[in-house]
């Protein structure tokens, strides 16, 4: 898993993927986002490449982009995607550990959260937190139809829905 962080500007990507197609390696899945004014990279990349000797091939590209540069070794493949059955969508007052209630009340209900996107909209007198929550679960919806009503009766609004996928 290679990772990479900094300010945003233009050309990261660009700079960064012709760095490892230069290295002879393949890209595979793949999450590039901006946060704030950060630009983040979590990528999984293969080759012939030990993790020590990316690092120092692509030393050079983080530094000329002030990009924190950070190499995990694993074991991970392509096509190896799960997508999801269900998806949640929240909202409350900004409060803190509104992301722990949520996720904690999920986990428990047996969810397991393949994505989670979240911002904060409203005033700034008022903010309101949002999240939206791609996950897989074995167990039925009504069962953690369930185990989000005591968010609701926090004044949390919570809801939760199957997500078809098509197949062919």
């Amino acid at each position: 898993m290679l990772t990479l962080t900094g300010e945003d500007q233009p050309g990261i990507v660009a700079r960064v993927t012709q760095a490892l197609f230069d290295r002879g390696l393949n890209l595979g899945e793949a999450s590039m986002l901006r946060l704030g004014g950060n630009f983040t990279i979590m990528m999984m990349v293969s080759g012939e490449l030990d993790a020590r000797t990316l690092e120092s091939g692509l030393a050079d590209v983080a530094r000329s982009l002030n990009l924190s540069l950070h190499i995990d070794p694993m074991q991970g493949g392509l096509h190896r995607h799960v997508p999801p059955n269900f998806m949640v969508r929240v909202s409350g007052a900004d409060k803190a550990g509104i992301v722990a209630k949520v996720t904690g009340v999920l986990a428990e209900a047996g969810f397991n959260i393949l994505d989670l996107e979240s911002d904060v909209a409203g005033r700034a007198e008022q903010p309101v937190y949002i999240m939206q929550i791609a996950g897989i679960a074995s167990v039925p919806l009504e069962t953690l139809e369930d185990a989000l009503k005591a968010l609701r009766s926090e004044g949390i609004d919570v809801n939760i829905s199957p997500v078809e996928t098509l197949v062919g």
